[in-house]
């Protein structure tokens, strides 16, 4: 193979052979022959001798249970001429962990925050170098028991001091701190019935409750915890138009709501995942003035405004030169704009959540090391 001279001995040869018809016939015979043993019966003594000589030579060695730690963790490549030198920022989601890492280009850990809370979903560091942070308190509602559950939202200095604390029992998914110094929370409760009895899409019988759903609101918090404006999305969207897109999914919760950000001009942008869309709000007005939908979007994460005033979101696929993370299989890479992938890292910290032991990371970042210089100062 590749011009590569490739020997092999009669005796590995039939070995070899013999080994691949007994997997494959294996399969066949179970019924008919009384399975492996009888079959393996029929190969020369030599083959089942071998056989016998390797397995005292190399005892059986146990199978990782975690496809993903199998494949190796931590990092997996990293091309310095042409990857964005910098630190990379993330919060692994099992629920066991409290903790932020931040990891320099070779996969060191070069910084940590210990957190009252498991994240909820994720923390980022602020233009002025203090980690914001959503952390998980669950409850007994039905967004409460969620694993998407948020419940705090914290700003953190880079030596571990919280500066302040809010909470909320509906927040979930995600929280960002605004320019004018408050909190902005996804948050989620229960729709009123004679909406949800419109909503088409998603798998008959999937409510909770016996026909119960949730819908996400946007609430603006004070740092002290005073609530000052909210945006209720039942009340601008249309249930059989804005209809849960993938025929798979639940229907306990209209739309869900997994991000949102602050555009320069002050206006919010937001992505609801199960219908496949993303919107502009008008934040004096409330009303939605920018809309798209599938095609071709398609259960998209995380958009932002670019400086050129493009949309940039997370829609299943790499857009580069891009940093994107692949939440559920807690894996970061970074992808020139020809396709070209620079850096790669897998996240080795696992736990439990959700009765799976995972990897996973909701948000990551990248940032300079001006920028961590900022947070180390940062008071």
């Amino acid at each position: 193979m590749g011009g590569e001279n490739v020997s092999t001995s009669p005796r590995q040869f039939v070995a070899s052979a013999a080994s691949a018809i007994t997997r494959r016939k294996a399969v066949q015979g179970v019924g008919a022959a009384g399975g492996v043993g009888a079959l393996a019966a029929t190969f020369p003594p030599f083959v089942a001798e071998t056989a016998a000589q390797q397995s005292s030579a190399h005892p059986p060695l146990p199978v990782e249970p975690s496809t993903i730690k199998r494949r190796g963790t931590g990092l997996r490549g990293h091309d310095p001429e042409r990857a964005f030198a910098g630190f990379t920022l993330f919060s692994p989601l099992p629920t066991t962990n409290k903790t932020v890492y931040l990891i320099d280009m070779a996969g060191n850990v070069v910084h940590t925050w210990n957190m009252p809370y498991p994240p909820g979903q994720s923390g980022y560091l602020t233009e002025r170098g203090t980690l914001f942070y959503n952390g998980q308190i669950p409850n007994d509602s039905h967004v409460g028991r969620a694993p998407y559950m948020g419940g705090a939202a914290l700003e953190m200095d880079w030596k571990g001091r919280i500066i302040w604390e809010v909470n909320h029992p509906h927040h979930n998914h995600d929280g960002i701190r605004l320019r004018n110094g408050n909190v902005l929370l996804i948050c989620q409760k229960a729709l009123p019935v004679d909406i949800a009895s419109r909503v088409r899409g998603g798998r008959p019988g999937t409510e909770y409750d016996q026909g119960g759903m949730d819908a996400p609101y946007l609430v603006e918090m004070t740092t002290r915890g005073e609530v000052v404006w909210e945006w209720r999305s039942w009340e601008h969207l249309d249930p059989e138009i804005d209809a849960i897109t993938a025929i798979q999914d639940d229907r306990d919760v209209w739309t869900v709501a997994n991000g949102v950000s602050e555009m320069p001009d002050g206006n919010l942008i937001l992505s609801f995942r199960d219908i496949s869309t993303v919107i502009m709000i008008n934040r004096r007005t409330g009303a939605i003035y920018w809309k798209l939908g599938a095609p071709p979007l398609a259960g998209q994460h995380a958009p932002y405004i670019l400086p050129n005033g493009n949309v940039l979101l997370f829609d299943n696929g790499p857009h580069g030169n891009t940093f994107v993370n692949e939440g559920w299989f807690g894996r970061f890479f970074e992808v020139m704009p020809d396709g070209t992938v620079v850096w790669e890292y897998v996240s080795p910290y696992f736990g439990p959540r959700q009765r799976l032991v995972i990897n996973s990371v909701q948000r990551a970042y990248r940032y300079s090391a001006a920028d961590i210089a900022r947070a180390e100062s940062a008071v």
